[in-house]
């Protein structure tokens, strides 16, 4: 029997099995390696801390002749009170997906873009739009603390990167010169194959 490329500590036979299909389907459709420790610093990103903690439990590098990318299997612990004496606590594993990528993108969040982000905008015109790439501007929803910085990093390339993307649920934020995507839904092939691919495609635009 192949052993498990992941920790089963806790788990249960679902959600095995899940982590289990999610593995294999990336062995098949990437070159992985597990390497040792890495410390991605996943305490940077605002799209994780309304989580009580983050802890990264499996790690899969995509291999790539220009740099690799990562697929990151994560518990997100969260804690929600019911009243003044009673908490539940519960985990979630959920996929994520990391780059590092080679320009200073700044801080930088961005979503698929919705009616009432539109609305939004009449009033609040905070979001970098990009007027020469009008569909990706009328897809995502960009926003960053800096926006001539982010206007230089989010090059053609990135947005044919992010255009490729066929999925709408999911969630890109960047710091500085890391980035990580996600959806927030369980460990499955289906929720965690197109955010492998895409850090796969950002990382051939290093080379």
């Amino acid at each position: 029997m192949e052993k498990f490329l992941f920790d089963t500590t806790g788990l249960s036979s679902a959600e095995a099995d899940d982590f289990d299909a999610t593995s294999k389907a990336l062995k098949e459709q990437f070159r992985i390696e597990v390497p040792g420790y890495i410390d991605f610093q996943m305490e940077q990103f605002e799209a994780l801390n309304h989580h009580k903690a983050v802890n990264v439990r499996d790690v899969f590098a995509i291999k790539n002749a220009c740099g690799d990318s990562y697929l990151l299997f994560v518990d997100m612990d969260t804690y929600h009170t019911h009243t003044k004496d009673k908490t539940t606590h519960f985990t979630e594993y959920q996929p994520w997906a990391l780059a590092y990528l080679k320009r200073d993108f700044g801080r930088v969040f961005i979503r698929t873009e919705t009616i009432i982000d539109k609305i939004r905008e009449i009033i609040f015109p905070i979001e970098l739009d990009f007027k020469e790439d009008k569909p990706f501007s009328d897809r995502y929803y960009v926003l960053t603390d800096d926006k001539r910085k982010a206007e230089l990093a989010i090059t053609q390339e990135f947005r044919d990167a992010m255009m490729a993307i066929k999925e709408t649920d999911f969630v890109v934020e960047i710091f500085e010169h890391t980035l990580i995507i996600g959806n927030r839904k369980p460990i499955t092939p289906e929720h965690t194959l197109y955010l492998a691919d895409f850090v796969a495609r950002l990382a051939e635009l290093k080379c």
